[in-house]
């Protein structure tokens, strides 16, 4: 119970986070979004996802593992497969999605809106099995590691809800529905991490291997999508913001 109180305050708060940044709509013009904003925060976005996946999933995974007596890479190894082949599975899958129900107006953006949305999942998931993993250990640092990796997940969370509702917005949506659709794709989080809570407190086997699915998603995820995104151009907007959410996504996680 513990952890999945837990795990429902920190992926609350990861969509407080979607919906802060989907509420940037309200207040800015949709001119002030500008293309190098849109690939600094997508590049802020997938530093943060990789560190994240790295230090509060992949790393977490051998431990237990090894703690167990289990093979220690075996479920990192696996789940990261998993993960991955998971998403691009789905990529097969949106790009029909958005065919059916979009106009090709709006088809660029759906599928952003859909993309975003897909790769909250195993945001979600992950924060909640880091929230239950801290539950059921006496390790401390479990439960910082956990509190760095929502902290996180809200931060990057912020422009991504910014870089779903503004282009709505840019494409003609009123500011209070483009506002709604950013926020509602950070719904995903608490519902995923809260199912995952139980399927951890059902069968903790299978924790190492949710920990590596999540980071196997959430770096493909980063690979496909935020990274060729945010390198569009020959500016190093990208590559800069990477580095950014990066190194503080692992201060956050080492200092806490």
């Amino acid at each position: 119970m513990t952890g999945l109180i837990w795990a429902a305050c920190g992926t609350g708060f990861t969509f407080f986070m979607t919906a802060l940044g989907a509420g940037l709509v309200i207040f800015m013009h949709s001119d002030d979004f500008s293309d190098k904003v849109r690939k600094a925060f997508l590049g802020f976005a997938a530093g943060v996802m990789i560190a994240a996946s790295v230090w509060s999933l992949l790393i977490p995974a051998i431990e237990e593992s090894e703690s167990s007596g289990r093979c220690s890479w075996l479920p990192a190894v696996g789940g990261f497969a998993f993960g991955v082949v998971f998403l691009m599975s789905m990529d097969i899958i949106l790009p029909l999605i958005s065919e059916k129900a979009a106009t090709a107006k709006h088809g660029h953006t759906a599928m952003l809106v859909l993309a975003i949305t897909l790769h909250n999942i195993p945001e979600g998931m992950a924060v909640g099995i880091a929230f239950a993993a801290a539950a059921q250990s006496t390790d401390t640092a479990l439960f910082g590691a956990a509190a760095a990796l929502a902290v996180g997940m809200g931060i990057q969370n912020f422009p991504e809800g910014a870089a779903i509702a503004i282009p709505l917005r840019q494409n003609g949506m009123s500011r209070m529905k483009a506002f709604i659709c950013g926020a509602a794709s950070g719904i995903v989080e608490p519902v995923f991490g809260i199912l995952t809570v139980f399927a951890v407190n059902s069968a903790q086997l299978i924790q190492p291997w949710l920990l590596s699915f999540a980071a196997g998603a959430m770096i493909y995820v980063a690979a496909d999508e935020l990274i060729p995104a945010a390198h569009t151009d020959d500016t190093r907007t990208g590559t800069l913001s990477i580095v950014v959410g990066f190194l503080l996504m692992m201060a956050l996680d080492t200092a806490l």
